[in-house]
């Protein structure tokens, strides 16, 4: 399985970095393939809602910027997992950029290679992670109809062995 995870974190040593190494360590030993892209690194400019990609862009994104990256492993990935600390409620800033920019690449529905989707989250406060879960729902299972393979935070108890065990069923 090809599976393509965005760190919204700018902490390289944090909660969500560790979340994301859990998860990577065992999906790798189980044989998978997976990528990880840290947002926060990358040149990812917000949708412009020129509606380019839906005309004369057949589905591309009229900006050149690392989305492109992005855009290329997206297109093979099976599983998708949105890693991010919580931020006024919500991802942060530098990954629903990203997310925003699906537009082009997952408007009307998502590729068919994608089936799946997962979130890891990290907050000081436990009871933060509403906004994030409406998204997932809303957006992830509900629109794009992909498989939900669960939300992992830093205040679950013994996250890092389940999102291992998680990674390892797949």
């Amino acid at each position: 399985m090809k599976i393509l995870i965005l760190n919204g974190s700018p902490r390289p040593k944090g909660h969500t970095a560790a979340m994301v190494n859990a998860f990577k360590n065992a999906a790798e030993a189980a044989g998978h393939q997976v990528d990880v892209v840290n947002v926060c690194g990358k040149d990812i400019k917000g949708c412009l809602a020129c509606e380019y990609c839906h005309g004369e862009g057949h589905g591309e994104c009229a900006q050149k910027d690392e989305m492109q990256d992005i855009y290329a492993l997206l297109k093979e990935a099976n599983m998708l997992i949105l890693a991010s600390p919580i931020y006024y409620h919500g991802i942060s800033g530098q990954l629903k950029c990203a997310i925003d920019r699906f537009y082009s690449a997952l408007y009307p529905k998502a590729p068919k290679s994608l089936k799946k989707v997962a979130m890891f989250l990290s907050s000081g406060d436990g009871n933060m992670y509403a906004g994030a879960k409406f998204s997932y729902d809303g957006d992830f299972l509900g629109y794009l109809g992909l498989e939900g393979m669960g939300i992992f935070t830093n205040h679950d108890p013994d996250v890092m062995e389940k999102i291992a065990k998680m990674a390892a069923a797949l």
